[in-house]
């Protein structure tokens, strides 16, 4: 069965950093492109970045550009999202989710959450001073 799980997460000030982390089990992350998703009380969804299965494609949001990272390491079978000058308006839920390994699903261009369809519980980032 296939399972991811966040975490990372927590409470920061302003201008703090963090590092989620998304583990899977009971498959090969390697195989998959990796989102990272948002959902904020009372707003959209948002995804934040993906990782095509590579390594090879990052994308970001404009939101969050410059300021978070994403990466892998499939030998772990882990995605990290490095996430520095955090404000508050990152304040989220954060959820990965995996995605099928064609290549239109993470690349360079762009990504859509609603391709990525499996996904973690989520682990809550709190920013605020």
């Amino acid at each position: 069965q296939l399972q991811l799980v966040e975490s990372g997460g927590g409470s920061v000030q302003p201008g703090g950093s963090l590092r989620l982390s998304c583990a899977a089990s009971g498959f090969t992350l390697s195989y998959y492109n990796i989102a990272w998703i948002r959902q904020a009380p009372g707003k959209e969804r948002e995804g934040v970045s993906c990782i095509s299965a590579s390594g090879s494609s990052t994308n970001y949001a404009d939101s969050v550009k410059g300021r978070f990272a994403i990466s892998r390491d499939n030998a772990k079978n882990t995605v990290y999202l490095q996430m520095n000058s955090l404000k508050p308006e990152d304040t989220a839920v954060y959820y990965c989710a995996a995605g099928p390994l064609a290549a239109h699903v993470c690349t360079v261009i762009g990504f859509d959450v609603n391709d990525f369809g499996s996904w973690g519980q989520g682990t809550q980032v709190t920013v605020s001073s």
